[in-house]
């Protein structure tokens, strides 16, 4: 799943998983560090998930920030160790039989940021998590405000078109946290003194950068 920051990832693997009602294994590099360690203790850490994963199936592996188990250098300052699972992580995927009902799903920021014959050799499929358009954008404000007990159908001055263009570029998380941080319980309450704006909900976008 390749996407920016916001982009839903995180959320479509919780929907997958609620869905298929699986068991989740978190593979992520930081969530393993220090963990099984040296190469017996890696044996057994992929042993185990094939042991577990096959008799609690359906079941999701997961990797966050897939493109760092192949990327070419590892930054000093972090210390997760990514790359732990180069070379192991495609014979997991081949040791997967038809009747194994086990899915490796990988999420990435950056999936151009490393080797590739790794990256396709390990996962069959990419799919990528656009920006979304202007009609989602415009149903995304309307839909999560009124959500949030915001009264933006009373009066015609509150404007989701201008709304919809001003947050082009930017991904639905940003959107989510921007009426988060916006609709406090208070503003809420104020909403009859004075009825809610549109530029209200700017400072608080113009705090996330575009993509």
């Amino acid at each position: 799943l390749c996407g920016p920051a916001g982009s839903g990832k995180t959320m479509l693997l919780h929907a997958i998983c609620t869905e298929l009602n699986a068991t989740l294994i978190d593979l992520t590099a930081a969530n393993i560090v220090g963990r099984y360690p040296g190469k017996s203790g890696l044996n057994m850490l992929l042993h185990l998930v094939m042991k577990v994963g096959r008799l609690m199936q359906p079941t999701v592996v997961y990797i966050d920030a897939a493109d760092k188990t192949f990327v070419k250098k590892v930054a000093k300052t972090d210390k997760s160790d990514p790359k732990r699972l180069k070379k192991d992580l495609p014979k997991l995927v081949r040791n997967l039989l038809a009747e194994d009902r086990i899915i490796l799903i990988g999420a990435s920021r950056t999936p151009w940021e490393c080797e590739q014959k790794g990256l396709t050799l390990t996962y069959q499929k990419m799919m990528v998590l656009p920006i979304p358009d202007y009609s989602f954008r415009s149903c995304l404000w309307k839909e999560l405000i009124l959500s949030k007990g915001g009264q933006i159908t009373k009066h015609d001055s509150f404007d989701v078109s201008s709304l919809a263009k001003v947050s082009e570029g930017y991904p639905s998380g940003h959107i989510v946290q921007t009426i988060n941080n916006t609709m406090t319980e208070r503003r809420v309450l104020q909403q009859k003194m004075r009825p809610l704006q549109p530029v209200e909900f700017i400072s608080h976008l113009a705090k996330f950068e575009p993509i």
